[in-house]
């Protein structure tokens, strides 16, 4: 079966979620009919605009579908404007294939949709800690992401999000790229599912303008200190000169906390969450 006939033959009940890992960090969850899109990168945007002499950016596989096959999509969130999370060419392919979609991000997140011929009343603003209310009981918190620091904005608000939805009782966070920062792990008490970078961070990297997210321990002790139920590591694939073997975020689950529940995606992999 292919992905696209997995993601629409997916019937998750009631206190189930179908969660669907497309690479990187884009993430897609079915739930009540609903289809949420997470940093969508479906292209090679980064490879095409961003190698340079240093870092030469290049997938280390093709896209799982193309995002002109995704013509069901309800709302479209991206935590941040990088390349790989706010994709114009994946964004511009969406927003014509799902002409219902809705897509919401922070301010320079909007810039960025503005940009892809987005109509501006399919463009939803999101500011950290304040609710939004969407169909089918869906509620959407942003809240701050530290990508390596938090960067605050002028509307008061933050240039990284992350995002947790909560629909018939599930709450699922999706972090966009984000390191630790005090009052975090308060933030997620009560989260179900967590959805975490894990390819960590460092000087060489930074140097080179590739900023940092959580390493596996962080993200494996930040999933127990809040009690989250299933922790799914992600951004550890996709870029060589940025990833991680995800061996070493296991070896690090069996030592730090042996009994968090994770899951490990290949790409185009569902898995069916169950409260």
């Amino acid at each position: 079966m292919d992905i696209k006939s997995s993601i629409l033959k997916a019937s998750p009940g009631n206190g189930q979620a179908a969660i669907f890992y497309l690479g990187q960090e884009t993430i897609l969850i079915k739930q009540q009919d609903l289809y949420l899109l997470f940093d969508p990168y479906l292209s090679g945007y980064v490879d095409q605009y961003f190698s340079t002499e240093t870092v030469v950016w290049k997938r280390n596989y093709p896209e799982p579908i193309a995002p002109a096959e995704l013509d069901f999509i309800d709302y479209v969130f991206c935590t941040h404007a990088h390349g790989d999370h706010a994709d114009p060419l994946t964004l511009s392919a969406i927003a014509q294939a799902s002409p219902a979609a809705v897509f919401i991000g922070s301010a320079p997140v909007l810039e960025v949709y503005a940009a892809c011929g987005i109509d501006a009343r399919r463009i939803m603003p999101a500011k950290a800690d304040q609710m939004i209310q969407l169909d089918k009981g869906l509620m959407v918190m942003p809240i701050p992401a530290a990508h390596e620091e938090l960067h605050p904005t002028a509307d008061g608000s933050y240039e990284e999000l992350s995002f947790i939805t909560e629909i018939a009782g599930i709450r699922i966070y999706h972090a966009g790229d984000c390191c630790l920062y005090d009052g975090l792990i308060e933030r997620l008490n009560g989260v179900d599912v967590a959805c975490l970078p894990i390819n960590g961070r460092d000087y060489f990297r930074r140097k080179n303008d590739i900023i940092g997210n959580f390493d596996a321990p962080e993200a494996i002790r930040l999933a127990h200190a809040a009690g989250i139920s299933l922790l799914i590591p992600m951004h550890f694939d996709l870029y060589s000169v940025n990833c991680v073997n995800p061996a070493y975020f296991v070896d690090c689950q069996q030592k730090i906390a042996p009994a968090q529940r994770y899951h490990i995606f290949t790409v185009g992999e569902k898995y069916l969450f169950e409260k």
